[in-house]
């Protein structure tokens, strides 16, 4: 017990020498670490017996999705950039080693790795797309088709995405998350060393603002579902993604509100629902109950239900109150 306090307070010096944590969250790390070193030992893979020790904070209700992630972000650090051990993946298949990536292989197991921290869609395929990139481009440049990946592949390319790519900063900057995620929490490479790569500076521009005759002029220029899309984000101030999810559960025309929910960063919140287009929005819904009802009679399946409340409900999608606006 002595010898492990004493390992957990050079981690603590570690982390703050390495600033790879802030300082108030150190301690918080160190506890995590305390914590997972308690449980029995295994001879599971690390990154699995993380994993697993993760899956239970969450299921006990008595962590936030924050925490579990800090955890988890402190045990990979006491493992691999503090103890140096280069056993974290032993047993998963060679070609996540970023030594020896199969582009394939890594883009599968990003995926996986994305929705089991519950990032959204969206960001899910951006990442894709940027680690697709990054792997064709370190093919290239090495010559075979499993590229070795480390930090100064990481600023080659982010130098190459600026001088030869010409990208924004912010492009750049997205780059630069979908790759450290991929060197993070799929290939384990040093975070040490890659998160000290340089990260572009964004400029400040002025905002684009419509005046109220040009956005009158614009939703003039709509009809139909168009326009009545247009006037619930103008109204409210949503998102395109968010207005395509509303349900009918989601609006309610007594208080004028609309809730929003899983938004930016899984956040729901309730914003205001104009006047204007309330007689066209309630024809909507009548059209979108006609045509639920003429599926069900016609033996169609349900709607689609988010998430697994398909499995949790199985009778939810055929409910008069599911159908989708």
């Amino acid at each position: 017990m002595r010898e492990l306090e004493s390992s957990l307070q050079q981690f603590a010096e570690f982390l703050l020498k390495a600033r790879l944590v802030g300082e108030k969250a150190a301690p918080h790390c160190v506890r995590w670490v305390r914590l997972f070193l308690a449980r029995p030992a295994s001879d599971e893979p690390l990154a699995d017996r993380s994993r697993r020790f993760c899956e239970e904070l969450e299921r006990s209700g008595h962590c936030q999705d924050w925490q579990v992630q800090q955890a988890e972000h402190a045990i990979r650090i006491y493992f691999v950039n503090f103890l140096r051990r280069t056993d974290w993946h032993r047993g998963q298949p060679g070609a996540l080693r970023h030594d020896r990536t199969d582009p394939l292989v890594a883009l599968d197991a990003l995926r996986r790795r994305l929705r089991t921290r519950h990032y959204s869609f969206r960001t899910e395929c951006s990442y894709a797309d940027w680690v697709r990139r990054f792997l064709a481009y370190l093919s290239e440049r090495q010559g075979v088709p499993h590229p070795r990946v480390e930090p100064e592949a990481v600023r080659d390319y982010l130098t190459h995405l600026a001088v030869r790519g010409r990208v924004s900063a912010s492009t750049q900057n997205q780059a630069f998350c979908a790759v450290l995620f991929l060197c993070r929490e799929v290939l384990g490479v040093d975070l040490e060393g890659v998160s000290a790569v340089p990260r572009a500076r964004r400029g400040h521009h002025l905002p684009v603002v419509l005046s109220v005759p040009e956005t009158a002029a614009l939703l003039g220029a709509m009809r139909g579902t168009t326009w009545l899309m247009a006037a619930l984000i103008y109204g409210g101030g949503l998102r395109v993604s968010e207005c395509c999810e509303l349900r009918i559960k989601d609006i309610d025309f007594d208080q004028g509100l609309i809730f929003v929910r899983g938004g930016k960063g899984g956040k729901d919140r309730s914003t205001l629902l104009a006047q204007t287009g309330r007689d066209e929005l309630q024809a909507q819904l009548l059209k979108a109950e006609a045509l639920h009802r003429a599926d069900r009679e016609a033996g169609l399946a349900g709607v689609r239900l988010p998430g697994a409340v398909e499995r949790k409900y199985p009778d939810a999608g055929h409910a008069r109150g599911e159908a989708r606006s």
